[in-house]
């Protein structure tokens, strides 16, 4: 996995976990996405450097206005492509999965074509 797609997922599963639940911790986030915390923890130093998230004294991680802008738009890519992949037919388990795996690789430009499609379905 290219460190672009592993920040990214760090990133869409911290905004997940901050939806559902409000407070993450680093260990929320190893679980989420059965990683060893060490891995985790490992992680969350690097997004903390490139300034994407913050720990506070409590050790919970809150995004940054970066690192939320970041999240979001990988959230709305897998949110879009998983709908349309089911619209046309697959499984929402297959759906997720592969939405899981473009949504890292896909371009600004062709997602934007992806989600005007969608619009009109």
């Amino acid at each position: 996995m290219k460190i672009q797609e592993s920040e990214e997922m760090y990133l869409e599963t911290i905004y997940i976990l901050k939806m559902r639940s409000g407070d993450v911790r680093a260990v929320d986030v190893a679980a989420e996405l059965n990683y060893s915390r060490p891995s985790v923890s490992r992680a969350m130093g690097l997004l903390k450097d490139k300034g994407y998230i913050t720990i506070d004294e409590s050790r919970g991680i809150n995004l940054t206005e970066e690192g939320k802008k970041r999240a979001k738009a990988v959230y709305e890519k897998h949110e879009v492509i998983t709908k349309l992949f089911i619209k046309m037919g697959a499984s929402e388990p297959l759906a997720e999965e592969n939405a899981c795996r473009i949504e890292h690789v896909i371009s600004d430009e062709m997602f934007e074509v992806l989600k005007k499609f969608s619009e009109k379905s």
